[in-house]
């Protein structure tokens, strides 16, 4: 479903990414591991198409179109979602307004909020006092009224308090099972998902496929996520770096 091939990245003249390569298929989900300013979140927002970040070379696939040069509606229509790690608040806009618009009027608000207790933030100016748990369910809810083909979720842990964390591992789980009948039609009707991760607790709820694990702008190595996790746990990111380097 995406495939990026020997992808550079800048922004602001600053090389941020160099030389990735990175594949989802269809139905199936994988994991980005990194350290921080490593350009994780630099790689959802390019695949996702923010204008900042600017491609030098390579390119990025999406159900075999290229899609390297789309704008990002163009990109939202075809299928591509994203949660950000942060988003920015919205005063003016209620969060019942931007449900409605972003699943075209197919869907009700209320329906879907209650799934993930957001009734009473409906009509709220989008993640305006919202704490981290809440920002996370507002994320969820606007994918949720989207219903994406590709999910690119930005640390869906972060800022999420114990409580929280299940209700949002179930959620990203039922999202992503979506239109399936039985696991075996994972393949087929399943939803993909790219997920940026540092603690791993989104994999309690969600099966991983692959891991990714980026460092220095760019891709070192891939495998069992759940393995490479528990390296990470052991041994930290210099290991991998320092396996690449020796190779």
């Amino acid at each position: 479903m995406l495939k990026i091939e020997d992808l550079t990245v800048e922004v602001n003249g600053k090389i941020l990414l160099h030389d990735v390569n990175l594949e989802v298929e269809k139905g199936y989900t994988n994991v980005l591991f990194g350290p921080n300013g490593a350009g994780k979140s630099a790689l959802m927002r390019t695949i996702m198409g923010f204008s900042e970040y600017r491609v030098v070379k390579g390119r990025i696939l999406f159900n075999g179109e290229d899609i390297t040069h789309l704008p990002v509606d163009e990109r939202a229509r075809r299928g591509l979602g994203i949660m950000m790690q942060r988003p920015p608040d919205m005063a003016g806009i209620k969060l019942r307004d931007l449900v409605k618009v972003t699943s075209k009027g197919k869907k009700d608000p209320e329906a879907l909020a209650e799934k993930l207790d957001m009734k009473r933030f409906l009509d709220r100016d989008v993640n305006v006092g919202f704490s981290g748990g809440e920002i996370k369910r507002s994320e969820l809810l606007q994918l949720a009224a989207q219903n994406p083909s590709l999910y690119l979720l930005d640390e869906p842990e972060s800022g999420v308090d114990l409580v929280s964390i299940e209700q949002v591992g179930m959620t990203i789980k039922e999202l992503l099972a979506e239109g399936m009948e039985c696991p075996g039609e994972r393949g087929t009707k399943g939803k993909s998902a790219l997920i940026i991760t540092h603690t791993g607790q989104v994999l309690d709820y969600v099966q991983a496929d692959r891991g990714y694990i980026l460092c220095n702008g760019t891709v070192m190595c891939s495998g069992n996520p759940l393995k490479m996790l528990e390296e990470i746990k052991n041994k930290g990111y210099q290991e991998c770096i320092t396996c690449r380097l020796t190779r």
